[in-house]
């Protein structure tokens, strides 16, 4: 079981040596650093967490240090308890290998799955009402029969496939070639 801390600054001006003395004072086996903002991505974040196995512990500065939002801080404690790796915020005074640490990080998760389910209700109230108003979803059912005859009817005339697609407003020969195919059909190549 390791103990792996993570220190991030915004920005190249700032300094990482509060953080890292704070996190090497706690014992931390690795120590992951970035100067990026939160902002941006976070690869040395995605390293600790990818290199970081079940039991382990992930040590930060403060919370802010990790997420870039709410929602994101959510997210990688519902993350973190998945996995069964801990996480102790030294400024924040947030142990979860303790008792009110362990609530702490349930109380996260429940938002995470909270935030979740609203936004899935969200998303099924707007389909619905997108439906009741007559929207369609989904690829178009079929082709009209009068514009498979129309497209017999211009190739037939002597006009490219070309002039079809243009007349049409079909974006793809081989949709030209596919309606022709449906009307018995056998284009050649013009």
């Amino acid at each position: 079981m390791a103990r792996i801390g993570y220190a991030r600054v915004s920005t190249t001006g700032q300094n990482l040596d509060m953080q890292i003395a704070a996190l090497e004072k706690s014992n931390c086996d690795r120590i992951f650093v970035e100067k990026v903002s939160g902002v941006k991505e976070r690869p040395e974040l995605q390293a600790a967490l990818k290199y970081m196995r079940a039991g382990d512990t992930l040590v930060v500065y403060k919370f802010d240090r990790i997420g870039r939002s709410l929602k994101d801080l959510v997210n990688i404690f519902a993350d973190l308890q998945k996995r069964d790796i801990t996480l102790i915020s030294l400024k924040d005074n947030i142990d979860a290998t303790t008792n009110s640490g362990k609530f702490m990080m349930n109380v996260f998760a429940a938002l995470a799955e909270f935030e979740r389910s609203i936004i899935i209700e969200r998303c099924q109230s707007g389909r619905a009402e997108a439906k009741r108003k007559g929207k369609k979803f989904g690829r178009p059912k079929g082709i009209p029969k009068d514009k498979i005859v129309a497209c017999s009817s211009l190739y037939k005339s002597g006009l490219t496939v070309a002039a079809i697609q243009q007349q049409l407003g079909i974006k793809s020969k081989s949709t030209v070639y596919r309606l022709l195919r449906l009307n018995e059909i056998e284009p050649f190549r013009r």
